[in-house]
């Protein structure tokens, strides 16, 4: 007894007063020195929150959920309120859009600024991807801050643009256009590949005429110029590319060149009705017509003339 009394005893360190564990390393000493009282209690506290934040809120993980606590709340209906209210805070200037043509919308200053801050907003999210942050775009995305359009500039053909897509599967309203692959179809030989990409340089006036481009020349008016123009300023009714400047979608040295006759190119952009609403889609073509290539208007084609009396006679 006496012994088993000796060796639990506790041991106190007589320099600080404090019991001490019974455990020595290399004669080191361990103090069993109390918490404050300060540090329990606000232990005691957090365990407390923890317990009825866990009965208010979500916060047991489930297979495909987590727990709904009794208050309801979650950051997801935090959020579908917040859209919302931002929604109903905007609606009277959505409506006014919806109503007003796009292309009257210059007719009231305040709300094409609205409508181009909200195709910024819309742009930022949905076409910063391939058309790039500032819309300068990239090999296979157009700039679309230029005056270089493959399907027009103006109000109604960007819309239409947005609408329908470019070679968009399922749509049959898309835009669309086919160029064969001359050299990879057996069209035109390599060396005629050649020639009419000389002949091309000397139209978008990166070369001088030589005798390759002479050559091409005749097979460009056989083969391209149904399409792109007999001088090579394209032709937007079937977008087809103007090839007499040099703003190229895929390059205009020689290389890239001779890579779009031989394995024509055929890009996709996505028909955005259906994912945005209309009146986005509206806003999206007015912020795209104000980056600083958006045209005006075509003017209205001029009616017919009706055959007179005499001239039908």
């Amino acid at each position: 007894m006496t012994h088993d009394s000796t060796h639990h005893a506790k041991v106190i360190d007589h320099a600080t007063g404090t019991a001490k564990v019974g455990h020595e390393w290399d004669g080191i000493e361990e103090l069993d020195t109390p918490l404050p009282r300060w540090w329990l209690w606000t232990f005691y506290a957090t365990v407390v929150f923890a317990l009825v934040y866990v009965v208010l809120y979500p916060a047991i993980p489930m297979l495909h959920s987590a727990s709904a606590g009794t208050l309801g709340w979650s950051s997801r209906g935090v959020l579908a309120d917040e859209v919302a209210h931002e929604k109903a805070e905007h609606q009277g200037v959505r409506d006014a859009i919806a109503a007003t043509p796009i292309e009257a919308l210059a007719a009231d200053p305040a709300l094409q600024r609205a409508a181009i801050e909200g195709g910024h907003a819309a742009f930022k999210v949905n076409c910063v991807q391939c058309h790039g942050a500032g819309a300068a775009g990239a090999k296979g995305y157009p700039n679309l801050n230029d005056d270089d359009w493959l399907w027009g500039g103006d109000l109604s053909a960007i819309q239409q643009t947005l609408v329908n897509g470019i070679r968009q599967p399922g749509n049959d309203a898309t835009r669309s256009s086919l160029m064969p692959s001359f050299g990879k179809d057996g069209i035109l030989t390599p060396a005629q590949v050649q020639d009419v990409v000389s002949h091309i340089r000397v139209l978008s006036k990166q070369d001088p005429a030589s005798a390759s481009s002479r050559r091409g020349a005749q097979i460009y008016a056989d083969n391209c110029a149904v399409c792109h123009g007999a001088n090579g300023e394209g032709n937007r009714s079937v977008g087809a590319p103007k090839l007499s400047d040099k703003i190229w979608l895929y390059g205009g040295d020689r290389a890239s060149l001779v890579g779009t006759v031989t394995n024509a190119h055929a890009g996709v952009m996505p028909a955005w009705t259906g994912r945005l609403d209309p009146v986005t889609i509206k806003m999206l073509a007015v912020y795209v017509h104000s980056l600083g290539g958006g045209e005006a208007a075509p003017a209205p084609a001029a009616p017919a003339a009706t055959p007179t009396a005499g001239a039908a006679q």
